[in-house]
């Protein structure tokens, strides 16, 4: 599945260009975070890895695989329930996997219980508040032990006691061998989060570079100028 080579990647339809000529290549390892202005194709970019939405050109390969040899989950910013309990919507995404109906179980109660969750496994969905529906539909995801889970914005509404449990869980994701490959436009937790960032502007991938360096010493001037707009103080750059 890794690594995965996006080459000449192009999303236009009719009448604008969101992406062009965009080239990516991703590790099987780590958080990689997108970062980039309003409306420059983050989520976008999501979505043609899925292949949610189908590429106007370019390739995807996935370790020399037209398709990735392994699975994938994407969890969205407001994720879709099932009217169905707690338990019932994480069960619901083991059904396509040969599992008894008791391997379903125990893996759905362990996978609950690891996003706080268990004692809620009875209730409706709908009852949840925005922060255990975004647990929930993470539990979704990681209960099919994913290789690449793909996040758009998991924490973009949430208050800060929310969104530290869901950075938790994405840690706990990643130790436990996905990658992960998340849209945020919140740099705090981009650096709490990020081991590398991918940075987006005029329709492809400006920089690309270890989280630590990208913050200190963003090289494209499209990066420079879109940190010191988005930080609330002066910033300035190491040299």
């Amino acid at each position: 599945m890794f690594p995965l080579r996006i080459e000449a990647l192009r999303f236009a339809p009719p009448g604008r260009v969101i992406l062009d000529d965009l080239h990516l290549t991703l590790e099987g390892d780590g958080i990689s975070l997108i970062l980039g202005p309003n409306g420059v194709g983050k989520t976008l970019l999501l979505r043609l890895i899925a292949g949610i939405l189908p590429a106007t050109g370019g390739i995807f390969d996935w370790a020399g695989q037209p398709a990735p040899g392994g699975r994938l989950a994407m969890v969205f910013q407001q994720p879709m329930m099932l009217r169905l309990s707690v338990f019932a919507n994480v069960e619901f995404a083991l059904r396509p996997q040969a599992l008894s109906a008791a391997e379903r179980k125990l893996r759905t109660q362990a996978v609950l219980a690891r996003v706080g969750l268990a004692h809620r496994a009875g209730d409706s969905a709908r009852l949840l508040s925005g922060g255990e529906r975004q647990r929930l539909a993470l539990a979704r995801a990681w209960v099919m032990q994913p290789r690449l889970l793909l996040l758009d914005e998991p924490t973009a509404s949430l208050d800060p006691s929310a969104t530290e449990q869901v950075e938790r869980i994405i840690r706990e994701i990643r130790t436990e061998g996905a990658k992960v490959l998340m849209t945020t436009h919140n740099l705090g937790q981009a650096t709490r989060l990020a081991d590398d960032i991918i940075f987006l502007a005029d329709g492809r991938v400006q920089e690309h570079a270890p989280a630590q360096r990208f913050f200190a010493r963003p090289q494209s001037s499209a990066a420079r100028a879109f940190l010191q707009g988005e930080l609330p103080w002066r910033i300035t750059f190491d040299r």
